[in-house]
C-alpha cells in the first residue's frame, strides 16, 4: 500500500514538471526591437509567425537613432531589426548572434491631406519648385527626414525652407500633422508609413523622383543576450522565407 503511495506521488509529480514545461514553452515569446518604417510589413509576418509556430511575438518600435539608445542599455530583446550599418555597429560590439536575414527596402514617399493640391514631384526639378513655393513641409527625424535634411541642403534651398519646416520624432506623427494642416503643406515619409494613413485623410502622391530616391533597407539578427535563442533563429529566418517575404512586399517593403 505504501509502495504503491509512493509510485502515485512520484507520478503526479512527474505530471506537474511536464505541465509546468509545457506551458513555460507555450507561454515562451519573440521580443522584437525594430526601426518603425516596416511596421506593416512586420506586424503581418508576426501574425503568420505565431499563426505557424504558435509563439506570440512581442514587437518594440523605435526610430533608427533611438534604436542605437535601446541596444546600449542592454535591452532585454530576442531580435533587433534596422538598417545595415545600424547592424554592424551592433555585430562589431558583440552583441549578435550570427543569422541575418534581409527584411527589404522602403523607399521616401510625399503626402497631402486629401482635396489638397498635389505637387509637382515628377522630376527633381520639379521637386525642388514644389517645395520652395509649399506654406509648410513636415518630415521626421529619423532616417528619412535626415536623408531629406541633407537632400535640400545639396538642392541648395534647406535655408530657404527651414523656417516653414516642422519636425517630428517619427513618420506617423507627421502624418497625424499633415491630415490636420491646412493650406499647401507637403509632408514626406517613409512609403510604408504613408500608406498605412491612405484613405484616413491622407492622399499618397507619390515616391520622390527617382533621381533623388533614397532606400533605407533593413536586416533582421537575434541578439547573443536573448532568452529565446531557438526562437529567436527561427523567427528572422521566417521574415526572409516563403511566408513572410511576401508580406513584407504587400506592405510596400520590397527587395
Amino acid at each position: 500500500m505504501k509502495r504503491t503511495l509512493l509510485l502515485a506521488q512520484a507520478f503526479a509529480g512527474l505530471l506537474i514538471a511536464a505541465t509546468a514545461t509545457g506551458a513555460a514553452a507555450h507561454d515562451a515569446h519573440v521580443a522584437v526591437l525594430s526601426a518603425g518604417a516596416i511596421e506593416p510589413g512586420l506586424k503581418a509576418a508576426a501574425a503568420a509567425f505565431e499563426k505557424q509556430n504558435g509563439h506570440a511575438v512581442k514587437i518594440t518600435f523605435n526610430t533608427a537613432p533611438e534604436l542605437k539608445k535601446r541596444m546600449d542599455s542592454n535591452p532585454a530583446f530576442d531580435v533587433v531589426i534596422a538598417p545595415p550599418a545600424v547592424i554592424g555597429e551592433f555585430a562589431a560590439a558583440g552583441k549578435l548572434a550570427e543569422t541575418r536575414a534581409n527584411v527589404g527596402r522602403v523607399g521616401m514617399g510625399v503626402a497631402v491631406r486629401d482635396g489638397a493640391p498635389a505637387p509637382d514631384i515628377s522630376s527633381a526639378d520639379g521637386l525642388k519648385r514644389s517645395v520652395l513655393a509649399a506654406d509648410s513641409l513636415v518630415f521626421n527625424r529619423a532616417s528619412t527626414g535626415l536623408y531629406l535634411e541633407g537632400l535640400l541642403k545639396k538642392m541648395d534651398v534647406y535655408t530657404q525652407v527651414e523656417g516653414k519646416t516642422t519636425r517630428y520624432p517619427d513618420g506617423a506623427a507627421v502624418m497625424e500633422h499633415v491630415i490636420k494642416g491646412k493650406g499647401n503643406e507637403i509632408g514626406f515619409g517613409a512609403i510604408t508609413e504613408i500608406l498605412l494613413y491612405q484613405g484616413k485623410g491622407l492622399k499618397f502622391v507619390g515616391p520622390v523622383p527617382a533621381e533623388v530616391q533614397n532606400y533605407t533597407s533593413y536586416t533582421a539578427a537575434p541578439l547573443a543576450s536573448g532568452k529565446q535563442q531557438d526562437l529567436a533563429q527561427q523567427f528572422v529566418s521566417f521574415l526572409s522565407g516563403p511566408v513572410g517575404k511576401p508580406l513584407f512586399v504587400a506592405a510596400g517593403v520590397t527587395d
